[in-house]
């Protein structure tokens, strides 16, 4: 049978390696400018830490992990002979690989709040998993690249989020990106004005469909979830705002003006439009979109969301937001929070698909030597080894092959220099270096070596 990965997976090949250290590096790089220190958390959770965070459709997009040896052994038989899938799974199924970094990071916040300085600042880059229907920019697997702010309610870190995310796309040299803003309160206002509170998720989590499946498509979902047409009919405005951000501020002031919730949202969203107004950005455009709700339940404030340049057909590539109860659900109260993340994986498609990638050297070594034997083998790694304790990357060709299979892997790997040492070398204690480029060989010592090879 011929062997192949689970769907929405990949393999990764060196210059992709590369090519995503090289994206991760300068994010980190800009994490650690804004005053970021790292964290790592586990691969998988308990079910409990993670389950009920993301709504309906964010519980059923977990993978489950089952319990170790005879799993079945302690679930009931009634649910066997129903086949009760959901009730059955926490009796089978105690862990779960995480879905995004955010929720395993306010459990990793309660669990060591007494050895936190607070705020808290920290950043991580990890793998997730979603058990998601695989598609271009859509994995199964993927990387979150997460940076959070936890113990302040202060909007100015919604600003520097902002300005974070101009300064990594800006050293991406990904120019056109567009950060999409918007407010958890406003929606929760135009609920409440439209007289839908109750629907709240329902409403929210259809809104952030818009994009995807139209304006039909929302109505339709709204009805199907039990908010009634009088209450649509109100949103009329809402599916076509436009105008500046001072203008969709001005509009939506007016339209949540008998709602406190809805009105502090407006004032909070002022004020990071305001202030990044008056500090610039460097290449990305900052837009108020009253419909983006980022359908996760534990955003209470401001929602990020950033697309991609217009000429390439991708999903968001960044997002985030203000969540100040999730630390909240495990026990810890009036902890605020707020992060952003960016979304490696769509970012690499989209510098591909531009072209944006530096030339990236892949890992080599500097210096081959050319196996002859066992003598002169155990020779040549002798010399490696200073050269390694140099700093300089050296390897043995492992088998004593024919000189043209030796050369022809040099050349391949794009290895700069070859030294070849026979028995009468080894008699001299000395070294033939060739230079590939230049084709220059000449016999030297081994400080000789290292210095030209330097």
């Amino acid at each position: 049978m011929k062997p192949s990965i689970p769907k929405g997976t990949r393999d990764f090949s060196p210059i992709q390696v590369a090519n995503r250290t090289y994206i991760i590096t300068i994010i980190k790089t800009v994490f650690e400018n804004f005053g970021f220190a790292p964290i790592e958390t586990p691969s998988f959770e308990n079910s409990e830490t993670l389950m009920g965070k993301y709504g309906d459709e964010g519980d059923r997009l977990i993978f489950k992990i089952l319990n170790s040896g005879d799993y079945l052994s302690k679930a009931e038989d009634t649910l066997l002979k129903e086949k009760d899938s959901l009730k059955l799974t926490s009796q089978i199924s105690e862990k779960a690989l995480r879905y995004d970094l955010t929720v395993p990071f306010a459990r990793y916040v309660v669990q060591h709040q007494n050895e936190i300085t607070f705020p808290f600042k920290r950043y991580q880059v990890q793998p997730v998993w979603r058990a998601d229907r695989p598609q271009k920019g859509r994995f199964r697997e993927f990387f979150q690249c997460d940076a959070d702010v936890v113990g302040s309610a202060s909007l100015w870190q919604e600003v520097e989020f902002v300005q974070l995310y101009d300064d990594v796309f800006s050293r991406l040299k990904l120019t056109g990106t567009t950060i999409k803003i918007n407010n958890r309160k406003i929606l929760s206002g135009i609920a409440e004005v439209i007289g839908a509170s109750d629907k709240l998720i329902d409403f929210t989590v259809a809104l952030d469909k818009l994009d995807k499946i139209g304006k039909e498509g929302v109505v339709k979902e709204m009805i199907s979830k039990g908010i009634t047409t009088e209450a649509i009919e109100k949103l009329g405005p809402l599916f076509d705002f436009s105008g500046s951000n001072l203008e969709k501020l001005a509009s939506l002031e007016v339209l949540l003006a008998k709602s406190e919730e809805g009105t502090k949202g407006v004032d909070e969203l002022r004020f990071v439009i305001d202030s990044i107004a008056e500090l610039g950005l460097q290449t990305a455009t900052l837009e108020v979109d009253v419909t983006l709700a980022r359908g996760l339940n534990y955003y209470t404030g401001a929602i990020f969301e950033v697309a991609a340049p217009k000429e390439v057909k991708m999903g968001a590539i960044g997002g985030g937001g203000r969540y100040d109860d999730l630390t909240g659900v495990f026990g810890l109260k009036d902890v605020s929070g707020v992060g952003i993340s960016f979304g490696l994986d769509r970012i690499y498609l989209v510098l591909e698909e531009l072209g944006l990638f530096e030339s990236v050297q892949l890992p080599k070594p500097k210096v081959l030597f050319v196996n002859f034997g066992k003598k002169e083998a155990l020779f040549c790694v002798k010399a490696i080894t200073k050269l390694r304790q140099q700093h300089i990357k050296a390897e043995l060709y492992p088998d004593d092959a024919k000189m043209k299979k030796q050369m022809n892997y040099a050349n391949k790997r794009e290895i700069p220099f070859v030294v070849l040492v026979g028995s009468q070398e080894m008699e001299k204690n000395e070294f033939n270096l060739k230079n590939m480029n230049s084709g220059e060989q000449i016999a030297c010592s081994l400080s000789e070596l290292i210095k030209r090879v330097k």
